[in-house]
């Protein structure tokens, strides 16, 4: 081998190396700015916003109209219609008690009726004949009258005897008699019909009283509605106030919501008030402020707020439900749903930095508006945060505004 080959072999060997050293750095360069390059994303700049704190209020399903219905009259139960879950109309027999007395009195007051109705007849006809005997009376008075006058004439001129003026002036006062008679039957005969009808009214009004109690036994629905309760079995003994059955009107439903004092004032009669009854599952419904009841519970400091509600299948006393009141007016941090990332029980979003690079932070979410969540903890007002594209990113990353 000669000296020049010998010479020129080391520095082949180094040129080779520096050669592969300056292509190697290159390839480390442009991985490094591939790393760099912005990831386009949607940011938002987080400001408070005004927004109503609603306030929440749970409560019970409730009929505006319910009943326990009883007896009046004490007998046993006959017979028991109606079962707990049964629909019935208004007037539908639900129970009967034993009537044997009301039936008793019912036939004696009508008995009673019908005498007093015969009685009238009678009076009636007595009536029309002393009316005709008082007419009779009358005439004849009249007669014996114009007698006795033109006979009183003849008398002073002696063109009669004192005999046959007497016989006229004794026939006169006879016939006047007679007439005040017939006066007098006829007035004892009204005052006796005017008893009578009298009797008349009593009879009717026995009778009347009568029915009602009978009445009393068969127990009827006041109202269309479902029945709840069944407190009674046929073969028991009834006595006044004693519960039978209980019936609520099924398509007229409230919530009863107990609701804090420091809120009552921002409640109104009329208010339309988002209620959700969970047992349903379909979502809240529009309910309507129907009554707040003006006395509160002294220990809890609480009122009764009745949400009047919409016909819906299911309901039915008992439900739990909760309504949402309006509230005060406060400004508080939002961001759109899709910027929360959820991990386990925790919660966090991608804030971005100066250099515009993705950092991951915890952050504490509180209420739900619509589609935005309230940021309570871990960020500030004037923050930027990444609300569209998270899927794309990770912490670290460097981002841009998407257009």
């Amino acid at each position: 081998m000669s000296k020049n080959r010998v010479f020129w072999l080391p520095a082949l060997l180094i040129l080779a190396s520096v050669s592969l050293a300056s292509c190697g750095g290159g390839e480390e360069k442009r991985a490094v700015r591939a790393s760099e390059a912005s990831v386009p994303v949607r940011i938002e700049k987080v400001d408070k916003k005004p927004v109503h704190v609603s306030y929440e209020a749970v409560g019970t399903v409730r009929s505006r109209l319910s009943s326990v219905l009883s007896s009046r009259v004490m007998g046993q139960v006959l017979t028991v219609r109606a079962n707990p879950g049964d629909r019935v109309g208004a007037g539908q027999l639900l129970a009967e008690i034993d009537n044997r007395d009301a039936q008793a009195n019912m036939s004696k007051a009508n008995a009673g009726l019908s005498e007093a109705q015969n009685a009238l007849q009678e009076v009636e006809e007595s009536l029309r004949a002393g009316e005709a005997g008082k007419a009779a009376a009358d005439a004849g008075s009249a007669l014996a009258t114009s007698t006795y006058k033109r006979f009183q004439a003849l008398l002073e001129r002696k063109s009669v005897s004192p005999q046959e003026f007497e016989e006229v002036e004794f026939k006169y006062k006879a016939a006047l008699a007679e007439a005040k008679r017939a006066e007098q039957a006829l007035f004892a005969t009204h005052a006796r019909r005017r008893q009578v009808l009298d009797r008349i009214e009593q009879a009717r009004a026995e009778v009347t009283n009568a029915r009602a109690f009978l009445s009393y036994a068969s127990v009827t629905a006041p109202y269309a509605g479902i029945i709840t309760a069944r407190h009674v079995d046929a073969g028991v003994m009834s006595a006044p106030g004693v519960p039978l059955l209980t019936i609520e009107d099924n398509h007229n439903y409230q919530l009863e919501a107990s609701v804090e004092e420091s809120h009552l004032s921002r409640i109104k009669i009329g208010d339309q008030v988002p209620v959700g009854i969970d047992a349903l599952g379909q979502g809240e419904v529009k309910g309507v402020v129907a009554e707040i009841v003006p006395s509160g519970d002294p220990s809890s400091r609480s009122f009764l707020v009745k949400v009047r509600l919409p016909m819906s299948a299911g309901l039915r006393s008992g439900m739990f439900g909760r309504a949402r009141f309006a509230g005060e007016q406060h400004e508080i941090l939002t961001l759109p749903e899709s910027a929360v990332i959820s991990r386990g029980q925790l919660s966090g979003l991608m804030t971005v930095d100066q250099s515009n690079k993705a950092r991951f932070r915890l952050v504490k979410a509180g209420k739900r508006y619509q589609d935005r969540v309230e940021i309570l903890s871990g960020l500030q007002a004037g923050e930027r945060v990444v609300v569209e594209g998270l899927d794309r990113i990770q912490d670290g990353s460097l981002v841009s505004m998407a257009e």
